[in-house]
């Protein structure tokens, strides 16, 4: 049975500038009761506002807890995966030559995701082969 094309399902890195705009839930409160004591007592923050804002704060920080789920859920379906190729015969696609013939021997843990070691048939071994690298999988 072959499968084709396994595809790019690695964890992705986070950049430090990404992180840093984030805002966490005790720096919004800090920033909210700011702007509450800093308002202008003649014309005082409408009850709806307050609520509408609460609730968008709300919503945001549980579309981020699921974002977060989301990838701790790629990157165990991409080790899986991985651990599930140990044995096979597979072809592998590279940047410099034609589809090359091997076995999976090894899977490795890296920030980037799993990365494989494919001995080949004269005795040789490639690393850090990623999984979208797969392009044929044979049982």
């Amino acid at each position: 049975m072959t499968v084709e094309s396994i595809g790019n399902v690695g964890a992705q890195p986070t950049s430090t500038a990404a992180a840093n705009n984030n805002i966490s839930q005790e720096e919004f409160i800090k920033l909210f009761l700011a702007q509450l004591n800093s308002q202008d007592p003649l014309e005082p923050l409408n009850n709806r506002e307050f609520l509408a804002q609460l609730a968008q704060f709300s919503s945001l920080e549980q579309s981020r807890q699921s974002n977060e789920k989301l990838d701790n859920l790629l990157a165990m379906n991409s080790s899986n995966q991985a651990l599930s190729l140990l044995g096979k015969a597979v072809q592998v696609s590279s940047q410099t030559s034609e589809s090359t013939a091997g076995t999976i021997e090894a899977v490795h843990y890296t920030a980037e995701g799993p990365t494989l070691t494919i001995k080949l048939a004269d005795g040789s071994f490639i690393d850090k082969v990623s999984l979208s690298q797969i392009t044929v999988v044979q049982q």
